[in-house]
C-alpha cells in the first residue's frame, strides 16, 4: 500500500524521507497527462506540484489510489470534493512556504511604497531624481490582511516592527485576533484600510471576488498586494482602479493569465494588461513569493512528514 508516483520536479529529501519510512517511490518528472493514465492504477500514493489537473475523469482511473500529495499550497486543480467519494485523502504543504510569501509581500510593499524599482532603473538611466520619489512610510498606515491562514499570518508577524495598525478578515475563522493582528469585519476593513493584501485560495466562490465593486467598497484609495492566485482579481477592473486612482498602486505576483504561454501572450497583450505593464504605479514578480531556497527544501519535507505520520497512524 506504499507505492507512489511523483510527476512533478521535488526536492529530493521527500523522495528520501518516504523511502526511509517504507514507501517505494518512482520519480517521473517529464511524464505526460496520457502515461499517468495508463499507470495510475499500480500506484497507492500520487505527488505533484501544479502538473496537470487531476479531474474525475483520471481519478476514476486511480483504482488503487490512496493519497495524493500536493508539493504547495493552492489545490483547486485537484478535484477534493470527488477524492473525498473515493476515499483519497489529500494532503498539502503550505507550511513549507509561508514565510518566503510573508516576506516576499513585504518586500513587494517596500518597493512600491519607496519606488525602489523606479528610482533603481532611473539612476541606472543617469537620472538623479529625488523629489519624484518621495516616499512614504508604513508606520501610522492601516494595513488590512484578506485571508489569515498560513500565508496572511506570515505576513503579518513580519510587520510587527512597523508600528502599524494590521486588521484582518477571514470569512472561515473566528477567534484568531493575536499579537499580530486585529481581527475584524470586512466592514471595517473596508473603512479603515489603507493597504490591502490578498492571502486566500481560488475557490468558485473567491474568483474574480476583487473587481470593481469589491474596490468601490473602501473609503479611502488604496494600496493593493496579491500574492495569493490570479484569478482572484479581475484585471480589467482593476486596470480602470488604478486609471482612476481609487487604487493608487498595486503589487501582483500572480496574473489571471497564468495559464496562457507568456510566450503567445506577448503577440497579443490584452489592453488591460498591457496598461499595468506600462504604469509606474504596479509591481510585478512571475509568481515566485514562495519560491526560495529554503521554501524549495521545506515545501517537500513537510509534505513528507504529513503523510509519514497519515500512514503511520493508519
Amino acid at each position: 500500500m506504499k507505492k507512489v508516483l511523483i510527476i512533478d520536479k521535488v526536492n529530493q529529501v521527500l523522495v528520501r524521507e518516504l523511502e526511509k519510512h517504507g514507501f517505494s517511490c518512482d520519480y517521473f518528472p517529464g511524464i505526460t497527462r496520457e502515461e499517468i493514465e495508463s499507470v495510475i492504477d499500480r500506484y497507492n500514493g500520487l505527488v505533484l506540484r501544479s502538473k496537470i489537473i487531476l479531474d474525475r475523469e483520471l481519478l476514476s482511473r486511480a483504482k488503487n489510489l490512496k493519497f495524493i500529495g500536493r508539493v504547495g499550497a493552492g489545490m483547486e486543480h485537484i478535484d477534493t470534493g470527488y477524492c473525498d467519494t473515493l476515499g483519497i485523502r489529500c494532503f498539502h504543504s503550505p507550511e513549507g512556504n509561508r514565510d518566503a510569501v510573508g516576506e516576499h509581500t513585504l518586500g513587494m510593499l517596500l518597493s512600491l511604497m519607496n519606488h525602489l524599482n523606479r528610482a533603481d532603473r532611473q539612476v541606472r538611466e543617469g537620472k538623479w531624481i529625488r523629489e519624484g520619489n518621495r516616499g512614504t512610510e508604513i508606520k501610522g498606515k492601516t494595513i488590512g490582511i484578506i485571508g489569515y491562514g498560513n500565508m496572511g499570518s506570515a505576513f503579518a508577524r513580519r510587520l510587527k516592527g512597523f508600528e502599524t495598525e494590521v486588521i484582518s478578515y477571514d470569512k472561515y475563522k473566528t477567534g484568531y485576533s493575536d499579537g499580530n493582528t486585529q481581527e475584524t469585519t470586512l466592514g471595517e476593513l473596508f473603512e479603515k484600510a489603507d493597504i490591502v493584501s490578498i492571502h486566500i485560495p481560488l475557490t468558485e466562490e473567491t474568483r474574480y471576488l476583487c473587481d470593481g465593486a469589491f474596490f468601490h467598497h473602501f473609503r479611502k484609495n488604496i494600496l493593493f498586494i496579491n500574492t495569493s492566485r490570479g484569478p482572484i482579481v479581475n484585471t480589467k477592473e482593476l486596470a480602470e482602479m488604478i486609471r482612476t486612482g481609487k487604487v493608487t498602486a498595486a503589487a501582483l505576483d500572480v496574473l489571471e493569465y497564468e495559464d496562457s504561454s507568456f510566450e503567445n501572450l506577448a503577440k497579443k497583450i490584452p489592453d488591460e494588461l498591457n496598461f499595468l505593464l506600462h504604469s509606474e504605479n504596479v509591481l510585478f514578480t512571475p509568481h515566485i513569493a514562495g519560491w526560495t531556497a529554503e521554501s524549495d527544501f521545506k515545501l517537500s519535507s513537510v509534505l513528507a512528514e504529513k503523510i509519514v505520520q497519515a500512514f503511520r497512524e493508519g
